[in-house]
């Protein structure tokens, strides 16, 4: 189950990546892409995190994630975003009780605490523009 999830989260980091990355050449607002640049280093972090950790469970990467559709419209996506990262919380929060060996705690809980701090700035965006 949780090696499961962690491919699932594996794979969801890598399309947040690429999508917050399509965001931030919709607005020429420094401060937005202030944000939007934050978010996608992190989300690119926690990429790499469970790709090592799925490693070390399993011995092998998970392999040609899927890229999704660039964002379009900022509002809509920021919207959209805010709410994938608050489910994502919620992902990290239950495998965090599941956890198979203590490596794994500290990917989890900086990926958690992580993406609470990008709902916060989702919701700031989301409400500003």
């Amino acid at each position: 189950m949780f090696t499961d999830q962690l491919k699932q989260a594996i794979e969801d980091e890598y399309k947040a990546y690429h999508f917050y990355k399509s965001m931030y050449a919709l607005t020429t607002d420094p401060y937005w892409q202030d944000f939007i640049q934050h978010i996608y280093e992190d989300e690119k972090s926690h990429y790499e995190m469970f790709q090592q950790l799925y490693y070390m469970m399993t011995g092998t990467f998970v392999q040609n994630p899927k890229k999704p559709l660039p964002c379009y419209n900022l509002k809509e996506c920021v919207k959209k975003s805010l709410a994938d990262e608050l489910e994502s919380v919620e992902t990290y929060k239950e495998m965090l009780l599941t956890i198979p060996f203590q490596q794994a705690y500290n990917p989890l809980f900086i990926a958690m605490h992580d993406e609470m701090e990008h709902a916060i700035r989702f919701s700031t965006m989301y409400n500003a523009l």
